[in-house]
């Protein structure tokens, strides 16, 4: 089985992404032959500042490898190393109706929400279906929010396989329900563009200033929470404290007792901890930048072994050799 998954380089990352994405990416190395890629192509559909850019592809490098992703075990690489996926893309975007496009939930939120729209905008679910199809994948984690461009990939390569021939593994997605959307601190869903995150690798005081900034309703400490599942604090909890401790502290809010405050400082006081190893490995990582670069050089190369005999086989297929 070969897994796939990309994560944008398009601001500094969160724990939403960590439990969304790459947490359960990190658990799939032992199933299977994985393949893990920093998309800084798709991030151009958002970030125009080329240093920021630069900047931040290091930092999920960094991250990713911090928190437990193994090069022995993925291959590890930046897309853009790749540019055979844009020939890729084109190809099948050949086959694309507008239709789907238009029917992606992100391209419409995005606009709807003020950002400009450009063909890479509207593009992104066909660049997405080309950095899975290239590699063979059968199977792409990713969070509920991107479970339908992992379907659109399915359309587009059954309907490329029906065109010219089986050319493309067809995929599936797969989606952990518990994490699949982490809320924000406004208990939207966590996101850099709504403002609402907690970083993995943050400033202790300046998230700690954030989980304590959380509102949280008028109720009284001695007053009962019956909808104590539903508390924001609790929900992030649930994530990075202890199973037991999370839930003895959801009791006692539900009987009443516990203060907010109390709450959101067990609640920094388990983030924090529950990073610490990851933030040792990240300052090891950070002072040997030469590791980090050979190990996306190499998966540069690896991916390159594999996403080379697909795209060949794409352009036999539709006539170009």
């Amino acid at each position: 089985m070969r897994i796939l998954s990309g994560i944008q380089p398009s601001g500094t990352l969160h724990i939403g992404n960590y439990f969304g994405m790459m947490r359960p990416a990190i658990e799939l190395q032992a199933r299977g032959e994985a393949f893990y890629f920093i998309a800084d192509y798709h991030s151009m559909t958002s970030l125009t500042d080329a240093a920021q850019r630069r900047q931040n592809t290091l930092d999920v490098a960094l991250d990713f490898l911090a928190c437990g992703l193994d090069p022995k075990k993925s291959v590890f690489y930046r897309q853009s190393d790749l540019p055979e996926v844009c020939e890729l893309t084109w190809i099948i975007g050949t086959l694309t109706p507008m239709g789907l496009l238009e029917r992606a939930h992100s391209y419409k939120d995005k606009t709807a929400k003020g950002i400009s729209p450009n063909f890479g905008l509207f593009a992104y679910p066909v660049l997405m279906a080309a950095d899975i199809l290239m590699y063979d994948a059968n199977l792409v984690p990713v969070g509920r929010d991107q479970k339908q461009h992992v379907e659109m990939t399915r359309d587009i390569a059954i309907k490329f396989n029906q065109t010219y021939g089986e050319t493309f593994v067809i995929p599936e997605p797969e989606i952990r329900a518990e994490v699949a959307t982490v809320p924000g601190l406004d208990g939207q869903k966590m996101s850099k563009s709504y403002g609402n995150t907690v970083e993995i690798f943050g400033d202790e005081k300046a998230i700690r200033k954030k989980i304590m900034g959380i509102k949280m309703d008028s109720r009284t400490p001695a007053e009962p929470k019956p909808d104590a599942d539903q508390n924001l604090a609790i929900q992030l909890l649930k994530l990075v404290a202890p199973a037991d401790v999370s839930a003895d502290l959801e009791n006692r809010l539900r009987a009443g007792g516990l203060g907010y405050g109390d709450l959101k400082k067990a609640l920094f006081e388990h983030y924090w901890n529950h990073f610490a190893p990851y933030r040792a490995r990240r300052a090891e990582l950070a002072a040997n930048l030469d590791y980090v670069n050979q190990v996306l050089a190499d998966g540069a190369q690896r991916a390159r072994v594999v996403g080379s005999v697909v795209l060949q086989r794409a352009r036999k297929a539709c006539g170009l050799v």
